[in-house]
Order: structure tokens, then C-alpha cells, then sequence
């Protein structure tokens, strides 16, 4: 065999064997995230556990809201019922039960509960129900009381928005910050100026809160047909 032809098998038998060798079995994935990456991940699942763990409580509600209303530019909350819709607007001048308002909106409280206190030519008062439901959203969201604000000008005329007292020991009046009460009596109900927080009124579909103080009612004055919140949303 001439040197040209052994230097070509050489050469030949060189490129087999290359082109045979194995590949690496554990080649790193180009999509496995970087150091960086993981670090960023695994703070925004730190702060995601944090703002699902937080609960209002007396001690904290006050201090909340108080920073919750500092940015707050929404004052329109549209009310979707079984029986229609109607839109709500907040005054600015009763910062904490307005923050309160929308927090719990925003949240979704109000959504499926219901009219639960009829009383004709009176009011309707929502954000109670008779299920399993509602009293879970309140224990995962907090028990607390909002501090009467009753002097900031606002009447109880019809189609104010209100909010009634606790029922627990309150000789203080604190509000009840899970239910809300709209006036239906014309002109008002001033009577219950001084006693309890108007912080908002109704400026669309005031007729449909008349149709829901049409409804029939029972004992305690719960309607007989249950009349539902089925969505509540911050609107600009």
C-alpha cells in the first residue's frame, strides 16, 4: 500500500470515529432559569404568601386604610343584582369607609351575597347571606370595626349609601364594615343623621333599588324571594 493510501484511511477512519462519539447525556436546558431569575422568583412567592396571609384586625384596619386611601382615585362602584343594576358613587371626605368599600370590592366580598334586610319605604341593606360562604370570606379577609365618621356634612336623603352599626356590644357605634344600607324614604331618613356613616349615594338606577324595596318580605324583615349581589366592580 502506497503512503498516499494509508494516509487517507488514516483520515477516513478519524472522521467515523468522531462523528460516532456519543453525545452528552445531560446537556443543561437553555430554559432553566439563572441565579438571578430564581432569586426574583422566589421573592414574589415570599410577598404572594404575605398578601394571602394578611388578615384586618382592630389593631391593624385603621393603619390600612389610612394608607389604602392615600392613592385611591376610584369613587364608582357598580352593583350588579338579581333584579338589576345600579351605580354607587364615594365620597372622598369619609376616606376610611370609602377605602373600606372598595378593599372589600375588590376583593369580591360582595359578590354573591345579598338584600338581606327589606324594610319598605326605608332601606335596603346588603353584604349578608344565609350560606357557608360569606362567613368564610369574612374570617379569610378579617374582623374588625370602622370608626363612626359622621360629621363630614352628609345627610341620609334618599339613595344614600350608609353603613350600620355593629349588633355586637357597641355602645361606640363602630360600623359594621361588611354591610352597607341605601335610603329609599323620600325626601330621607334624617333621623339617622348623627347615629350612623353616610359615604356615598346611588347617581344610576334608583329604580332598581325601589324594585328591590318592593320585594316581599318575612320575619326580620328578610326578603321572601332572596335578592343576590351577583357582582359588585370598581368602575372609573
Amino acid at each position: 500500500m502506497s503512503l498516499k493510501q494509508i494516509a487517507l484511511s488514516t483520515i477516513i477512519t478519524l472522521f467515523f470515529l468522531v462523528g460516532c462519539k456519543d453525545q452528552p447525556a445531560n446537556k443543561k436546558s437553555t430554559t432553566e432559569p439563572s441565579s438571578t431569575e430564581k432569586k426574583a422568583i422566589q421573592k414574589d412567592s415570599v410577598i404572594t404568601e404575605i398578601e394571602e396571609e394578611f388578615i384586618l384586625t382592630e389593631e391593624n384596619s385603621i393603619e390600612f386604610f389610612f394608607e389604602y386611601q392615600k392613592n385611591l382615585k376610584a369613587n364608582k362602584v357598580k352593583i350588579t343584582t338579581s333584579l338589576g343594576s345600579f351605580i354607587v358613587q364615594l365620597f372622598d371626605n369619609v376616606p376610611y369607609h370609602k377605602a373600606n368599600f372598595i378593599y372589600l370590592t375588590k376583593k369580591g366580598y360582595f359578590n354573591n351575597t345579598q338584600f338581606h334586610r327589606i324594610v319598605k319605604n326605608f332601606i335596603i341593606q346588603g353584604g349578608n347571606a344565609d350560606d357557608e360562604a360569606t362567613p368564610k370570606k369574612r374570617r379569610e379577609i378579617g374582623r374588625y370595626l370602622l370608626p363612626p365618621d359622621t360629621k363630614k356634612g352628609h345627610k341620609h336623603h334618599r339613595g344614600t349609601l350608609s353603613m350600620p352599626s355593629s349588633e355586637n356590644d357597641n355602645p361606640h357605634k363602630l360600623a359594621s364594615p361588611y354591610e352597607f344600607f341605601i335610603v329609599v324614604t323620600k325626601p330621607g331618613s334624617y333621623h339617622l343623621d348623627g347615629n350612623y356613616t353616610p359615604f356615598g349615594k346611588v347617581i344610576s338606577g334608583m329604580d332598581v333599588v325601589d324594585k328591590i324595596n318592593a320585594v316581599e318580605t318575612g320575619k326580620g324583615d328578610w326578603p321572601s324571594v332572596n335578592v343576590y349581589i351577583e357582582k359588585a366592580e370598581v368602575i372609573d
